[in-house]
């Protein structure tokens, strides 16, 4: 009997195999026949000639991996546990002419990623827009049907609601601007700009706002400074969120700096640095991520909306700069941003 697959094809069958960069098996009579890198590498070097379903151990796997020719061909099964635990693959099955079958695991994890981070951010969103509403109408609905309040009272209540109204106005802009950021992040920025003037002009508007802390802001820049190539806009915004920041969180009285200087690599150098309680270590790689809060009472009682540093990461990003936190218990924080210098055309 002629042999169904002779050598010259099997060796090309490999070939394609490994050049494949997702795990590939083929099956014949239940039995791993041959498997590409990515799949040893996955399910280990042991699968080879081994009952498939020792080698893909899933309840679900099994059941379609040994069905009848056919069965549930267009059905895909999501498998956890392979590899690591966090892990999410695809499996897909195709059953061949000859009998055979192709085995496809293909990569869900980063997919799966999104989308946890696009439900937790919707729910994170509505539980921050929720908490001020129901006291909104909570305080409205008490002035409403208590004629008798007296005046100082209903004053409170109006200041209360006032000051939650605008909690929400904060959240629904920076909504809007870390939405709109996102849209952006693959347009490069194409006009140059003074990063120097635009700390100046950041600095009148915090001066604006009569912040006591405003005074204790001191900006170091140096007189050989580049231009940056940026989104003016954008750029303001960090710049406000990042010196908000220090403000909010260093203690009353001490310095707020904030300096710019040029890098030997064509970078300018953006650092904001504040005397507050600092931030422990285990905190600092999630301080960019949308609502997450270190002291969460304290986030808000100082009007925090928990996407600011998420902002300030998106805005650098699309600048394709860099973004580095460093902090101290008990001393203060230091954020550095590097922005690639501006091109000057010749």
């Amino acid at each position: 009997m002629d042999d169904p697959q002779p050598p010259l094809a099997s060796a090309r069958l490999d070939t394609v195999l490994e050049g494949i960069v997702e795990p590939v098996l083929v099956l014949a009579d239940g039995r791993v026949e041959t498997a590409n890198a990515a799949a040893r590498d996955l399910l280990g070097r042991h699968i080879l000639d081994q009952d498939v379903r020792l080698a893909i151990r899933h309840p679900a796997a099994a059941e379609r991996l040994t069905a009848p020719p056919g069965v549930g061909a267009s059905a895909t099964i999501n498998l956890v546990g392979l590899g690591t635990l966090d892990q999410r693959w695809e499996l897909r099955v195709t059953d061949i002419p000859d009998g055979r079958r192709v085995v496809h695991l293909i990569d869900q994890t980063d997919s799966y990623a999104a989308e946890r981070m696009r439900v937790d951010f919707v729910a994170n969103a509505s539980h921050e827009l929720r908490t001020p509403l129901a006291a909104i109408l909570g305080f409205a609905e008490t002035l409403s049907e208590d004629d008798g309040v007296d005046r100082a009272t209903r004053q409170r209540f109006l200041k209360v609601m006032a000051d939650e109204a605008r909690r929400m106005q904060r959240l629904v802009e920076d909504l809007i601007s870390l939405s709109r950021i996102e849209a952006e992040k693959y347009r490069l920025p194409d006009t140059s700009l003074d990063l120097r003037a635009l700390v100046a002009d950041v600095m009148a508007e915090l001066a604006d706002t009569h912040d006591p802390r405003a005074g204790d802001i001191a900006v170091e820049a140096a007189n050989d400074l580049p231009l940056v190539t940026g989104d003016r806009a954008q750029l303001s915004q960090a710049l406000h969120n990042l010196i908000g920041n220090a403000m909010k969180y260093g203690r009353a009285g001490t310095p707020v700096s904030v300096a710019l200087r040029p890098c030997s690599d064509n970078m300018v150098r953006l650092t904001v640095s504040d005397e507050g309680d600092g931030v422990a270590p285990e905190h600092i790689p999630r301080l960019t991520e949308r609502f997450y809060r270190v002291d969460s009472g304290r986030s808000r009682a100082v009007g925090g909306t928990g996407l600011g540093l998420a902002i300030v990461k998106h805005v650098v990003e699309r600048h394709r700069g860099r973004l580095d936190i460093a902090s101290q218990v008990g001393r203060g924080t230091l954020v550095t941003v590097l922005l690639p210098a501006a091109v000057i055309k010749r």
